[in-house]
């Protein structure tokens, strides 16, 4: 399955492993009590209410048929214009068809024929459900990484999301050059997946079962900042991570002492290298973080703080759908030196991991102000 070379854009064609996964997801698995190992299960964690809420109204077969290694629900959905890599059975989109609302859209591509027909099943149900009178989703048969062959514009996109599927790419430069080129400025690509402790074995990555877990495509996490940075992404923000534990004695003997995360980061299309260090004031307001906002495992942002931001978070703040939702003045300013210093940076998940172990809940650090945005992408 590694040696796997398929081309893309004009004329893309699947290969091998494209094939292996459509079986494993399309035939092999029915539901995802099927799954061998715990990778492409979503972590047990506190779901925000409002959440939990568009969840129940997914349809149960939806759901039944959901795979996925974390919640993937950015902040800031209003009016946007959203597409889900890998989009299964629809889960995920029907969960953020609520939040956009409306105005705004949902895209879920998937190349798997037996996932998408879950997906299309259900449109007019959930549109009736959501009380929306004309649909705000749609679903498109593709590949990851092919999404203008797709017929996927470019710079049409205000965010990507994807949970657990970049793994199962056999080119994943490709996947995050295809993301970037249908972003607009100021875009992002919010997304779990599951990622390794150092580049796998060749048996490994040759391993079907292992690969359909979401395993033997894992990235090694180090790769993932060298690519995003390869295709044009600001560095990669990570947002949380959380430990995989397989479960299964047979993969654990293939998989030998390499470590496996689920993690969540965030990318941007944003203007590299021209923002200088801020202090940044968040009016609040937000859907879900009104209050209190974590942008990532550095900074959370509170209503009547002041932050002090490196250059790479002010250039997001000011240049993406969040520009709206705060004050942004020069480091020095009215704040003076009362802004609160952030933690350091972390980009490894397994040191995030480590430090999550260590310290209890509550320990992240503050910002911000008042007046509430009436949208988030306009």
């Amino acid at each position: 399955m590694a040696e796997d070379k398929s081309t893309c854009g004009k004329g893309f064609h699947e290969g091998a492993v494209h094939v292996d996964v459509k079986d494993y997801y399309g035939n092999k698995l029915k539901q995802s009590s099927d799954l061998k190992t715990n990778a492409c299960v979503a972590p047990a964690k506190p779901i925000p209410a409002f959440i939990r809420q568009a969840l129940k109204k997914v349809h149960p077969e939806v759901t039944a048929r959901y795979y996925g290694c974390g919640l993937v629900v950015p902040e800031c959905l209003e009016d946007c214009i959203v597409l889900d890599l890998g989009s299964g059975s629809g889960r995920d989109c029907y969960m953020l068809s609520q939040l956009v609302g409306e105005k705004g859209h949902v895209t879920g591509i998937d190349m798997t024929e037996d996932q998408l027909k879950v997906a299309r099943t259900y449109v007019d149900y959930h549109m009736q459900e959501f009380g929306y009178k004309k649909p705000n989703i749609s679903f498109v048969m593709g590949y990851i990484e092919a999404l203008t062959e797709a017929g996927l514009e470019k710079n049409s996109f205000d965010i990507i999301i994807s949970n657990c599927v970049v793994n199962l790419s056999p080119d994943k430069r490709q996947v995050l050059a295809e993301a970037y080129s249908i972003l607009k400025d100021g875009g992002e690509l919010y997304f779990s997946d599951i990622y390794s402790s150092d580049r796998l074995t060749e048996e490994i990555k040759n391993h079907k079962v292992l690969w359909g877990e979401c395993l033997g495509g894992a990235l090694w996490w180090k790769d993932l900042l060298r690519l995003a940075e390869e295709v044009g992404f600001s560095p990669p923000r990570l947002v949380t991570a959380s430990v995989i534990t397989v479960d299964n004695k047979d993969l654990e003997d293939i998989l030998g002492n390499f470590k496996f995360v689920s993690a969540t980061y965030r990318l941007f299309k944003v203007p590299k290298g021209n923002t200088k260090p801020s202090q940044v004031i968040y009016n609040g307001g937000i859907t879900g973080v009104e209050d209190s906002f974590q942008f990532d495992s550095q900074y959370t942002f509170k209503v009547d703080g002041v932050v002090d931001v490196d250059g790479e978070v002010a250039s997001i703040l000011t240049h993406s759908r969040f520009a709206g939702d705060f004050t942004i003045q020069p480091s020095g300013g009215p704040g003076g030196s009362c802004g609160v210093k952030p933690t350091a940076k972390v980009e490894d998940p397994f040191q995030l991991v480590l430090q999550l172990e260590k310290q209890g809940p509550g320990s992240t650090t503050g910002g911000c102000c008042s007046t509430k945005s009436a949208t988030c992408c306009k």
